[in-house]
């Protein structure tokens, strides 16, 4: 005689819990930041049967199953096996990477993790990426649509990177049939963040180039998980961009900060940045400022059209980041002591930033001279 459905007996004992329907999601990245945060999430979930953790390393949350191993490593399609969908954070953007390692990383973390989704027969993977491949362009329509053209070059840190990550997400499907790839897009991602974006704020002056028309939209982390969560459970698919409802004007961000703005030209602020970077006085190359400079906003309208809605204003998440941030002193992308950026001064760090390239780009021409 058979034995009754899980359903049957549980209707007969109502002590025991139903069983869970929900997908089995892996998460690459899941011992920090927001594979840390993701994975709490979704262990907590009534909606999802199982987390796999991955990392190089374990983390807190003791309701995962944990895997210990490079995402690089092809022995991760053994880990993934059961899985229905796998949600990849394991990503180096950290500012302070040497470029070509940074990059050599993500590029075949994410070559891995996607062949080996499909030879262990997950359906979906989420990638997340940024709006920042949007591009940061002064004839960028206010929001831009997710289908909006990706415009960005590899010019600002990890851009390149994620640009390369998208295209083999696109190219994924066709290479691996039925596999579904969702790349989540979020704006200037904040909560436990260091990028050159958030840095910005850790500056004396808020830096605004001449003629240029900034416009800011931030995304909470928890928000970008609340999107990621959505991608997960097949609420949505496709590019998703994340973020706060709207936008902030650069002189509601001054009002809102309280941090006056110190504008140069853009040949001197362009120049000196691309200077400072080549000669490893700052950690952001040039083309980091173009999205300081002009709008990158974007709808998130599919997100929207499947129910979701952020929990986070901009002015709430500029807040919560200010308040972050406080205490710390950046000038150009370049962190200073607490003995530095007292003794520069606020305009004055920037200044002697600027000096300092110069004496550099005269003492080279000194020496080519000799």
């Amino acid at each position: 005689m058979s034995s009754p459905d899980p359903q049957v007996r549980a209707a007969r004992n109502p002590s025991t819990p139903p069983a869970v329907r929900g997908p089995v999601v892996a998460v690459t990245g899941a011992a920090t930041g927001v594979g840390a945060l993701l994975t709490e999430r979704l262990a907590a979930s009534d909606e999802i049967k199982q987390v796999i953790a991955i990392d190089e390393r374990r983390g807190e949350c003791t309701a995962a199953q944990w895997h210990i191993l490079d995402v690089r490593d092809p022995a991760i399609a053994d880990k993934l096996r059961g899985a229905d969908v796998v949600v990849h954070l394991a990503l180096d953007l950290d500012l302070g990477s040497d470029a070509a390692a940074r990059t050599a990383y993500n590029v075949r973390g994410t070559q891995t993790v996607l062949t080996a989704a499909a030879a262990a027969g997950v359906h979906r993977v989420v990638l997340c990426t940024s709006a920042m491949v949007y591009g940061a362009l002064p004839d960028n329509e206010l929001p831009l649509s997710e289908d909006a053209e990706l415009r960005a070059t590899a010019e600002a840190t990890g851009v390149g990177d994620l640009l390369e990550i998208e295209r083999l997400g696109r190219r994924a499907p066709r290479a691996h049939p039925g596999l579904n790839v969702t790349v989540v897009r979020p704006a200037v991602l904040v909560g436990g963040t260091d990028t050159a974006l958030t840095r910005y704020f850790e500056s004396p002056r808020l830096l605004v180039v001449a003629g240029s028309r900034p416009a800011w939209q931030f995304c909470h982390v928890e928000d970008l998980c609340g999107a990621l969560e959505y991608a997960v459970l097949e609420k949505v698919d496709g590019e998703l961009a994340v973020g706060c409802d709207g936008w902030l004007e650069q002189e509601e961000v001054e009002e809102l900060s309280g941090i006056r703005r110190m504008e140069l030209p853009s040949a001197v602020a362009l120049g000196a940045a691309a200077r400072l970077h080549r000669i490893g006085l700052t950690p952001s190359p040039a083309g980091d400022l173009a999205y300081t400079m002009y709008p990158w906003v974007v709808s998130g309208s599919r997100l929207h059209d499947a129910g979701w809605r952020p929990r986070w204003t901009n002015e709430e998440v500029l807040a919560e980041l200010l308040e972050e941030v406080a205490g710390r002193h950046t000038v150009a992308g370049r962190r200073l002591g607490r003995k530095d950026a007292t003794a520069a001064g606020a305009a004055g760090a920037t200044v002697a930033l600027l000096g300092a390239a110069a004496v550099v780009r005269r003492a080279r021409k000194a020496r080519r001279r000799l």
